[in-house]
């Protein structure tokens, strides 16, 4: 644990906690919207290919998790640590574009 709270620059262990917190709530919320998301489009497992779903599933998923990472730990307090960690992910996809969008301390 040491390890993780020295590479993510975290203060205490009760801030490592909510953290953690966040990344089970986040994963199992957005796996959870994506369902809905692409029902809104028509895209249901009976009316296309399996082999098709799930990678638009999948597809769905990714900037969801993103979005509501930063949401929900703002909601818990922890907005900071978590958009640096959805703008350094961002930028590890090879998405500096979309990562720079966001990024203030770049448009200042």
């Amino acid at each position: 644990m040491a390890s993780f709270k020295e590479r993510w620059n975290i203060k205490s262990n009760w801030q490592l906690f909510i953290i953690i917190v966040v990344f089970a709530i986040n994963g199992t919320l957005a796996a959870y919207l994506s369902k809905p998301i692409l029902a809104f489009f028509g895209i249901t497992k009976t009316s296309i290919s399996l082999w098709l779903y799930y990678p638009l599933y999948v597809l769905i998923i990714l900037p969801v998790y993103k979005v509501l990472l930063v949401i929900i730990g703002t909601f818990f307090g922890q907005h900071t640590f978590f958009k640096k960690f959805v703008l350094n992910m961002l930028r590890k996809m090879k998405l500096d574009f979309v990562a720079d969008i966001f990024d203030q301390k770049k448009r200042a």
